[in-house]
């Protein structure tokens, strides 16, 4: 493999800055981590050529370049300058180990995904439980979903001090309950304490069953992440869907994220087909980077198989999907994918509009900075930090790609914090509503919403992966 000169086009044309390699220049020992930052953002970025400070002759000295990434002491901070305004999703963390473990699933954590929602008036803030990962502290406590919370430690929330309750350095804090009526909170005396643990993993096919409703045999998949390790678990979800005779299929998409762009692709292939000669997606990169593919490079067509195994798929022509502000990224890429070979009928919110997808970057540059599991040997010792940029958009067999105002649904409903339900049962509100619209009857136990106000945060956001989405395998630069 060719090394990219990512520099070549200095104003002097200095060779000091021109190779990829940092062995080639004498980095200060004060500037590693954003020597590497820029040296990643410069090449892959998806805006490079709308960065100032990343134009490949912004520099007219070593000194001169050294002398800018001193400026910024914080890692962190230099990371962000680098950035447009409009880009809401790139992100750094200072260990590349806790963020490849945060891709596979695995994280330090007590099991309790929930949402933060503001009062009706005033800063104060109360959560309500979406569900409980299995095998965690929180599954093994008196806990469930729908409960309300609205103190941690015996501290009301509020807009100031969520983050540190909830998401600080405390691996423990206790939660006050509340109930929830029409908007107003009445505190309980009731209290749970949870803790965080290391190594948690979170199987995403949360739930996958096939309901009988009135004869039809329709499918239901509550999928809360793109985590590729557990595509093996969503095919043997789908064949036992086909083993049902599922003909209808429910994705429950309102809790998901995002994540694994290929798992993205494996899904897609479940529910449509393995038309291995249909395109799902094209990748559109900067000019820099989009230069260095051929047109195959950039193209991911609907798959046959996963490691080898071959995909169950129900091949429908219609689909419908549940989704919220909570939808993100592989969500959203699924929904765009299969859009131009059958319906998907969205029922729920207008999702979160997050269409480029990143790669992690490490300080390997013989590798082009990127994160590959093999090469972890070749990764500066000195330097830990790792980025998430967004480095490019996916485009659907249409071209289409522009979805940044989120994907609106065909039906709208909002959930109601004081009136859950019971996930994969057939009167919880949101699942019932899909229901409705395949059966053309009123589904049983179905309730208006009344309370719907948007939700502040969730639980997921405070991760390392967030509502990321990324290349599993990113094409090798020639």
């Amino acid at each position: 493999m060719k090394k990219l000169k990512i520099l070549s086009l200095l104003l002097l044309g200095l060779s000091i800055l021109a190779c990829n390699n940092d062995d080639d220049v004498t980095v200060k020992n004060n500037v590693v981590t954003q020597n590497f930052m820029w040296r990643a953002m410069n090449l892959w970025y998806f805006w490079q050529q709308d960065v100032n400070d990343l134009a490949d002759d912004r520099f007219s000295s070593e000194e001169e370049y050294q002398d800018y990434l001193a400026q910024t002491s914080d890692p962190e901070l230099f990371y962000k300058n680098l950035q447009v305004e409009e880009d809401r999703f790139s992100f750094s963390n200072p260990n590349y180990k806790t963020l490849v473990n945060n891709l596979s699933g695995i994280s330090k954590s007590n099991g309790l995904e929930f949402g933060l929602v503001r009062y009706p008036e005033g800063s104060n803030i109360f959560g309500y439980v979406r569900y409980i990962v299995p095998n965690s502290d929180a599954s093994n406590k008196d806990i469930v979903r729908g409960d309300i919370f609205n103190r941690v430690d015996g501290q009301q929330l509020t807009d100031a001090n969520y983050t540190e309750l909830l998401f600080g350095s405390n691996d423990t804090y206790t939660l006050g309950l509340a109930t929830f009526n029409e908007g107003e909170i009445t505190e309980l005396e009731e209290e749970v304490s949870l803790t965080k643990f290391e190594g948690l993993a979170e199987n995403p096919v949360l739930i996958a069953k096939t309901l009988d409703v009135q004869g039809t045999k329709i499918a239901y998949l509550m999928y809360n992440g793109f985590t590729n390790e557990y595509d093996e678990e969503l095919n043997n979800a789908f064949a036992e869907f086909k083993a049902n005779g599922a003909t209808e299929l429910v994705l429950d998409f309102r809790y998901n994220p995002g994540g694994s762009v290929n798992s993205s692709r494996l899904l897609a292939s479940m529910v449509y087909g393995t038309n291995t000669s249909d395109l799902y997606i094209k990748q559109r990169w900067n000019d820099k980077i989009q230069a260095q593919f051929d047109p195959a490079d950039v193209e991911d067509y609907f798959a046959a198989d996963v490691d080898g195994t071959a995909l169950n798929t129900l091949n429908l022509s219609k689909a419908y999907v549940i989704t919220s502000a909570r939808t993100a990224s592989a969500s959203e890429l699924l929904i765009n994918g299969l859009n131009p070979y059958i319906e998907m009928i969205k029922v729920g919110d207008t999702t979160r509009g997050k269409n480029e997808f990143s790669i992690t970057m490490v300080d390997d540059p013989d590798n082009s900075y990127i994160y590959r599991s093999s090469r972890e040997g070749n990764i500066n010792p000195d330097n830990s930090w790792a980025i998430q940029p967004l480095v490019g958009r996916n485009e659907n067999a249409d071209g289409f790609s522009d979805y940044t105002a989120g994907i609106a649904p065909d039906f709208y409903q909002r959930e109601d914090y004081g009136n859950l339900g019971v996930l994969g049962e057939e009167t919880e509100p949101l699942l019932a509503r899909c229901l409705e619209e395949i059966t053309g009857a009123r589904a049983k136990g179905f309730t208006p919403v009344v309370y719907n106000r948007k939700e502040l945060t969730g639980s997921e956001m405070f991760t390392a992966v967030k509502n990321n989405m990324w290349l599993d395998n990113p094409p090798r630069l020639k």
